[in-house]
Order: structure tokens, then C-alpha cells, then sequence
């Protein structure tokens, strides 16, 4: 519909944007919609996938942490959902279990 696209085209500009505060407000906006529409997140899965999994391994240490623990509660809503994008979320969670930063590690 044409509110799904608008809400998907919202999220991952939020999600791409150069200014970590807004990227960071992408992230939050995944979690309301994972706990408000897990549905749209399923359905979308590849493409808000696309863009939330560099956030994973962002620059800013905030974000990444904020984006482990987010997918940490994404996993039991999204479930059979996330088995077309395991591979990479797997791959940039394990590049962030060397993190010295205590934050992200916990996370």
C-alpha cells in the first residue's frame, strides 16, 4: 500500500542518513515497528535488512550497541522472517564480539 511504501522509504532514509542522531532514530523506529507492525518488518524484510545491518558495524559506537540490542528483540517476534537475512546479521555480530567497547560486547 501506499502508506507500507511511505513508512519503508522513511525508515531507511532514517536508517542511511550521515548525522548518527538521525540514524539512531531509524534504529528506534525498527524497534516500534517490530513491536507495532512485525508484520510490515516481516514483509520488508530484505530491503529494511539492507540498511540495518550496516548499522551493526556503524562508526558510531552508540549505534551499533542500540542495533545489537534491537535485534535482540527483533529475534523472537520476526522469527522464520529472518532466515533470508541470517547470513550477513550473523556476520556483522560476530565482527562486533571482538569490540573492546564493554557496551557493544555486552549487547
Amino acid at each position: 500500500t501506499q502508506d507500507e511504501s511511505e513508512k519503508l522509504h522513511e525508515l531507511c532514509k532514517l536508517l542511511t542518513d550521515k548525522v548518527y542522531q538521525t540514524r539512531m532514530e531509524g534504529v528506534a523506529l525498527l524497534q516500534d515497528y517490530c513491536n507495532t507492525s512485525p508484520s510490515f518488518v516481516s514483509t520488508n524484510i530484505l530491503r529494511i535488512f539492507d540498511v540495518f545491518v550496516p548499522r551493526l558495524q556503524d562508526c558510531h559506537k552508540k549505534i551499533i550497541q542500540k542495533a545489537l540490542e534491537i535485534l535482540a528483540l527483533m529475534v523472537p517476534v520476526l522469527k522464520d522472517a529472518l532466515q533470508s537475512v541470517l547470513f550477513p546479521v550473523i556476520v556483522a555480530v560476530i565482527n562486533n564480539l571482538n569490540s573492546k567497547h564493554l557496551g557493544i560486547y555486552d549487547a
